[in-house]
């Protein structure tokens, strides 16, 4: 198991957008991430920086080139891409986290 924390970086005026869209997230969509090893899932915002801080909890098989090459993940960015920093290929610009503390 692999726990991953990430930030990325809305846009501003997009917050309600953004919670609707994440609250009627695609049931084809949490399937994939399913299928690909992420069992536990959660961003949170911080509305005085508008920046999203993830936490991704990975299972060994987890599977990051297949997910980010799955057409339906391709989908998702491309939906999402007017509401957050993205890269050219859509997917969000998202900056990886060290942990620096853990109580079990």
């Amino acid at each position: 198991m692999k726990i991953a924390a990430f930030k990325m970086k809305l846009y501003p005026g997009n917050e309600a957008e953004y919670l609707k869209r994440h609250q009627e997230i695609w049931p084809k969509l949490a399937n994939l991430l399913k299928e690909n090893g992420v069992y536990d899932y959660s961003i949170f915002l911080d509305p005085e920086t508008l920046d999203l801080f993830a936490i991704q909890k990975q299972l060994d098989h987890f599977d990051e080139v297949s997910l980010r090459a799955d057409p339906i993940m391709k989908e998702w960015w491309a939906y999402m891409k007017d509401l957050m920093e993205t890269n050219s290929d859509n997917s969000p610009v998202s900056v990886g986290l060290k942990e620096v503390f853990y109580l079990p």
